[in-house]
């Protein structure tokens, strides 16, 4: 007998379980895909977590019946090319995306012939009820995206504080071959945009380098590049805010200061913390550049929703796991995950901040940046400049930490968010890469309505939670640079922040002083530019840690365009330049 997967034996069976046909009746694309199943059936399955893995294994049969004189190349060229019609119906498995990501987990550990033929009983994390709302959310606002040329989303729902996948959506409809829709987004590869920078923030933090309230300049600024043209970012609706916050900057997703941000920290510590969070495939630091916290590097969905876990658990990593328990045919248990045992030892590790591991728990960053960055995302005010007061990021009555993030060739749209006790990440783009209608202007548009429904429908009833504030941060008037104000740190100009006790943040001041003042520009000439007829004033001034041999001038007066924006000037970095620190 001949297995062709599952309960099919026989090519008979196997062409009633796949096509609904007898086999006599089947294409020859059809009977390819079939023909090639036998080898391993769970790996080309067509309804595996790889489709694409039956695909290339029908054009291997293909090839060979050329080679061996079957079929012509044309008719080969023609079979590849067919679209097929599956007979399997939306009735014979449920949450399939999920079901075969389990599976392929029992592969690892326990091997193919012992998932198939073994007798194992498997339980999960999943909530079929939440998976199918979630499905039903993603699905009606896909189609209602239709004239954006969005074709495609997915999303998911996890217990940061228990690791649990509740809910694992990786496409609109999985039983949809036209659609690639047994393809699994939440296992794919995709550009995240600036749904990512708050965990570059949160190294920033974790580096000591900035704190909620330290302030860069958002001013036009290209960074040198060797070899390569000047890396110029820009802002996503091409304005310029000047001097702010960096609660400001990551509320409203601005590029310029999280490139400079960025250039502080370094790329290379960058991609090692968000690793450490539980991002993979970040290898290579040559790979990227200053673009990586806008979204350049590649990223899973079940990544990003491990690393932003780790800012729900206030740093520490709680590995998600959908499998319960496995028990075997006898119904002796051959492991078990008890999710109240876990926030029990979360609980430990957070009031015992210098373990540094507990079963299974990694402390990967300190509560306190980790906090911050939450308390951040969770800022309907320091948002409000880009996405207004009562955006799809707000869910009333409650405290949720969110980011969207879109690339700029629209060919993703993302919306990541989360309390202590749940977190949900959507998508929404197109399996073969064409980019969305440019009128889907941001997450807000796209993924945004998706994760509202699906948080929405789990905090439904649920008193507001947030995290509780960690000793080490602490509530006052800090100077431009995100210290606190001190003897030691005396600022003519200071804000009301969160800060890190412990942070040690990089240089930057905010000074008043006696400049000459070109009247024709209202700016102090360049240096070595001799001009006529300059006046003496009084001024405030502001250095950045990147922007310290160029200093901004705050009360200046500049130039407008006719839309009456402010035409800052442009800064070029070498890319050489060391980032100045305090005291340096």
């Amino acid at each position: 007998y001949i297995s062709y997967g599952g309960t099919s034996v026989g090519v008979e069976s196997a062409s009633q379980t796949y096509f609904g046909k007898p086999a006599a009746e089947l294409t020859l694309a059809e009977a390819a895909l079939l023909a090639g199943l036998p080898q391993a059936p769970s790996r080309y399955s067509p309804f595996g977590s790889d489709p694409s893995a039956a695909k290339n294994r029908q054009r291997e049969v293909l090839r060979r019946m050329v080679e061996d004189g079957f079929i012509t190349e044309a008719q080969a060229s023609e079979a590849e090319t067919q679209v097929l019609d599956y007979a399997l119906s939306t009735t014979d498995i449920k949450a399939p995306h999920f079901v075969f990501y389990v599976r392929d987990l029992l592969f690892d550990t326990y091997g193919e012939e012992m998932v198939r033929t073994g007798g194992l009983r498997v339980y999960t994390s999943l909530d079929l009820d939440l998976q199918e709302t979630a499905q039903a959310s993603l699905s009606a606002e896909i189609d209602a995206l239709e004239r954006y040329r969005v074709g495609n989303g997915a999303a998911m729902v996890v217990k940061p504080n228990t690791g649990e996948i509740l809910s694992m959506i990786g496409s609109t409809d999985y039983f949809d071959a036209t659609a690639e829709g047994q393809v699994n987004v939440t296992l794919a590869y995709r550009q995240p945009g600036s749904s990512i920078k708050p965990l570059m923030y949160a190294t920033a933090m974790e580096k000591k380098e900035l704190n909620p309230g330290s302030i860069l300049v958002d001013t036009p600024t290209c960074f040198t590049v060797p070899g390569q043209q000047p890396y110029c970012p820009k802002n996503y609706d091409g304005s310029f805010k000047g001097p702010i916050t960096v609660r400001d900057s990551l509320g409203n997703s601005l590029n310029i200061t999280a490139v400079k941000a960025l250039r502080i920290i370094g790329v290379e510590t960058f991609m090692n913390q968000a690793t450490k969070m539980g991002i993979t495939g970040w290898n290579d630091p040559s790979k990227y550049g200053l673009s990586l916290t806008l979204g350049g590097g590649e990223v899973r969905m079940l990544d990003m929703a491990q690393a932003f876990g780790v800012l729900a658990n206030q740093g520490v990593k709680v590995p998600l796991n959908p499998i319960l328990k496995i028990e075997d045919y006898n119904g002796n248990v051959l492991e078990e995950y008890n999710p109240e045992e876990v926030i029990e030892d979360l609980a430990y590790m957070n009031s015992h901040e210098n373990d540094t591991s507990l079963n299974g728990l990694e402390r990967v960053m300190h509560r306190a940046p980790a906090y911050l960055t939450s308390h951040i995302m969770q800022d309907n005010n320091a948002r409000r400049l880009a996405f207004g007061p009562r955006s799809e990021l707000v869910i009333p009555n409650q405290i949720v930490s969110a980011k969207t993030g879109t690339t700029n060739d629209l060919k993703d749209n993302w919306t990541v968010g989360f309390t202590p006790e749940f977190l949900v990440i959507t998508w929404v783009g197109n399996n073969d890469n064409t980019p969305m209608n440019p009128y889907l202007v941001s997450g807000v548009t796209g993924a945004a309505p998706i994760w509202n429904d699906i948080m929405s429908y789990i905090l439904q009833g649920k008193e507001a939670s947030w995290q509780e504030k960690p000793e080490d941060v602490a509530s006052g008037f800090v100077c431009a640079s995100g210290f606190p104000t001190s003897s030691q740190h005396p600022c003519s100009g200071r804000y009301t922040e969160l800060y890190w006790t412990e942070s040690n943040p990089s240089y930057a001041e905010l000074i008043k002083e006696n400049v000459w003042i070109n009247p024709e520009t209202g700016l102090p000439p360049e240096p070595g530019q001799q001009v006529d007829g300059l006046v003496l004033e009084e001024r405030t001034f502001y250095a950045d840690p990147i922007t310290y041999e160029y200093r901004f001038c705050e009360d200046c007066s500049r130039a407008t365009n006719q839309e009456g924006d402010i035409q800052y000037e442009q800064r070029i970095i070498p890319h050489n330049l060391p980032v100045k620190h305090v005291g340096e």
